[in-house]
């Protein structure tokens, strides 16, 4: 599977079981990178997409999506996921929020680029890609 997530400069996750923020150009240019393949998401997640975004909506999405296959995260993965993982995106704030749960991407992982955009509701996002 490959994983998509959002973190901010001290890989803050979530706040209070809450995402940190939410920004509608992320969401463009996420949904661009993905050329029309489906994205598996949960029902929380889901609620910040257009309803024609090509979604697969489940909150056992971890365990249903195979390799090759793309999920939005906004949780920390299960126990054992990181070994099913083929690719990694993080889309990071440029800021810093609270956040009580922190994601660290695995040393499996290989950063492999990145490049920044202007957000909606945030001057400039960075887009990191990371591959086994």
């Amino acid at each position: 599977m490959n994983l998509i997530v959002c973190l901010d400069d001290d890989n803050g996750l979530l706040f209070n079981h809450r995402r940190q923020s939410r920004d509608r150009a992320l969401r463009a240019d996420l949904l661009a990178s993905l050329g029309g393949a489906p994205l598996w998401v949960s029902a929380y997640t889901a609620a910040q997409f257009e309803e024609d975004a090509p979604l697969r909506v489940d909150d056992a999405f971890w365990e249903k999506a195979g390799a090759g296959e793309w999920c939005f995260a906004e949780s920390l993965p299960p126990e054992g996921t990181w070994e099913r993982v083929e690719r990694l995106i993080v889309y990071r704030w440029n800021r810093r929020y609270p956040a009580d749960v922190r994601l660290t991407p695995p040393e499996i992982l290989t950063l492999a680029g990145s490049r920044d955009f202007p957000g909606s509701s945030h001057e400039r996002l960075t887009r990191e890609e990371y591959v086994r």
